[in-house]
């Protein structure tokens, strides 16, 4: 199938009330009906956010074998709908797949891609860095198994501020 980043659908929601802030209160709540209804759907919620004043709300989904535009307007109507039942306001909504350099959100997510190459930021210095790069090793427990330069890292869980699959790109076909 080649090459392909993330594409998003987005689709127009309503504005909130002149001046109203989100609270942590609603982002819950959004992350709550988002894991309840995108897996209910056949997709797994990779992540979401909620950015801006207007608010956007942002979610990745993605499904073995990949995530086409049809998919994302499926979840985007969906959603759309679920947003207006719950009184969700919201001022764009935006459905895209997680994209070639995929986030890495869950425990199990740094199990389901051992042998690949991956960036993990840190919450703190470790070792005299925040950034680490290597192939993921599974996890022990709560403990990521990261190959680097300088051996096998074990790194908690809970210390990774953000991780991200490298991106493999191939520009020319083998024959």
């Amino acid at each position: 199938m080649g090459w392909q980043g993330p594409f998003f659908f987005v689709r127009p929601g309503w504005l909130p009330a002149a001046g109203k802030q989100w609270r942590s209160n609603d982002e819950l709540r959004v992350g709550e009906l988002l894991e309840q209804t995108v897996p209910a759907l056949g997709y797994e919620l990779v992540a979401w956010e909620i950015a801006g004043k207007g608010p956007l709300v942002r979610v990745f989904i993605d499904k073995p074998g990949g995530v086409d535009v049809d998919d994302c307007a499926r979840v985007s109507d969906h959603l759309s709908h679920l947003f207006i039942v719950e009184n969700v306001e919201y001022e764009r909504l935006e459905i895209s797949s997680p994209g070639v350099d995929r986030p890495l959100t869950k425990l199990g997510d740094f199990a389901r891609f051992a042998g690949e190459e991956a960036t993990l930021d840190l919450h703190d210095l470790t070792d005299g860095a925040r950034r680490w790069k290597g192939i993921l090793r599974g996890v022990d427990g709560d403990q990521v198994m990261l190959e680097t330069a300088q051996g096998v890292r074990t790194i908690p869980f809970a210390a990774i501020a953000r991780a991200r699959l490298v991106p493999k790109i191939e520009w020319r076909k083998n024959k």
